[in-house]
C-alpha cells in the first residue's frame, strides 16, 4: 500500500490554459544492458523509495533548485542548508566554478548515504530541478571531480550509466512532475510503472473522498511487465471513478509522450483497481 495526498503531483498539475488533467505517461528503452524511462506525473518524493531500493551505498544530489527554501532577500538556500535544515546529515563536495554549471550541474554535490534520501525528499517541500545519482561509499574528492566531469560532458541522448560503471541509478525530475531517469536494475521501470497506476488511482480517490490522504494497493508487477511487453510507450487517464472501483484507460503511443499530445480517441487496455479488494485487474479497452 502507498499513501497519496491531495498535493501529489497528479493532483497539483495540469495541462494548457484550459487546465486539463494531467495524463499517465510512460516511455521506455533498453540498450546495453540499460533501461531508460521517461515518466509523469510524480514527484520525487513519491518515487525515492524505489531508488533507494535500487541504490548502491551513498547518493550524490548534484543538481537542486527550489523556490521553497528563500533567504531573507529571497534567494534560494544553497542545497548544503537545504539540508541542514531537515536534518539530513551529509557531505559537500564544492566543484567551483569551472564545473558547475555544466549540464545543469550546481556548485556543490551533496553526499549522503541513501537511506538519508527520504528524509531529504520528505514531501513537504518541492524542488523544481533535481539531479541525483548513486555512488559507492566513500569516494574520494577526486573521484568525485571525475563524476562530475562525466555528468557535464554527457550527452542529451546519450546513455550516462555506460559511462560509470560504479552506478546504478541516475534521476532527474523536472518541475516535481517530469521524470527521466536510467538504471541497470531491469525491475525499476516497472516499478516506476506500477507506481505512476497508484498515483492516478489514489489521487483520483483523494479527491473524491476529499481526504487528505488515500491509501492505495499497487499492482503486482505481472501488470506493468504485460503493458511493456505489449508497447514501450504508454498515456493513461482516469476513466470512471468511485469509491469502490477506479478505472484508467490506457493506450500505445508510437512516441513517447509529449506536451500537446492528446489521449487517443480509443484506449487500448483499461486497468481497473478494486479499492474494496485491494486488487487491480487489465483487460481489453470496451
Amino acid at each position: 500500500m502507498i499513501e497519496v495526498g491531495q498535493q501529489g503531483a497528479f493532483s497539483v498539475n495540469s495541462v494548457g490554459i484550459e487546465r486539463e488533467p494531467f495524463p499517465l505517461s510512460f516511455s521506455v528503452r533498453e540498450a546495453e544492458g540499460l533501461w531508460r524511462v521517461s515518466a509523469g506525473a510524480a514527484k520525487a518524493s513519491e518515487l525515492v523509495d524505489l531508488l533507494v531500493a535500487v541504490a548502491s551505498d551513498a547518493v550524490a544530489v548534484v543538481s537542486l533548485e527550489t523556490n521553497s527554501y528563500l533567504d531573507e532577500d529571497w534567494h534560494p538556500l544553497q542545497p548544503a542548508l537545504i539540508a541542514a535544515e531537515l536534518g539530513v546529515p551529509c557531505t559537500v563536495h564544492s566543484l567551483g566554478s569551472g564545473a558547475s554549471g555544466m549540464n545543469g550541474l550546481a556548485e556543490e554535490f551533496l553526499v549522503m548515504d541513501r537511506d538519508l534520501l527520504p528524509r531529504l525528499l520528505d514531501g513537504t517541500w518541492s524542488p523544481y530541478e533535481l539531479t541525483l545519482i548513486d555512488l559507492p561509499a566513500g569516494l574520494t574528492p577526486e573521484r568525485l571531480d571525475e563524476l562530475a566531469l562525466v555528468l557535464g560532458t554527457t550527452g542529451v541522448d546519450e546513455l550516462l550509466l555506460s559511462r560509470l560503471e560504479d552506478s546504478r541509478v541516475w534521476f532527474s525530475g523536472h518541475d516535481d512532475c517530469y521524470v527521466s531517469l536510467e538504471t541497470r536494475d531491469p525491475a525499476l521501470p516497472a516499478a516506476v510503472l506500477a507506481r505512476l497506476l497508484s498515483l492516478l488511482a489514489g489521487s483520483a480517490l483523494a479527491e473524491l473522498t476529499e481526504k487528505s490522504i488515500s491509501r492505495v494497493p499497487e499492482p503486482g508487477p505481472w501488470l506493468p511487465d504485460q503493458l511493456i511487453a505489449t508497447a514501450p510507450h504508454w498515456i493513461g487517464a482516469l476513466g470512471n471513478v468511485t469509491e469502490d472501483l477506479v478505472t484508467i484507460g490506457l493506450a500505445a503511443l508510437p512516441d513517447p509522450w509529449r506536451l500537446g499530445v492528446s489521449f487517443p480517441q480509443q484506449a487500448d487496455l483499461t486497468a481497473t483497481l478494486d479499492v474494496r479488494h485491494g486488487t487491480w485487474r487489465i483487460a481489453p479497452a470496451e
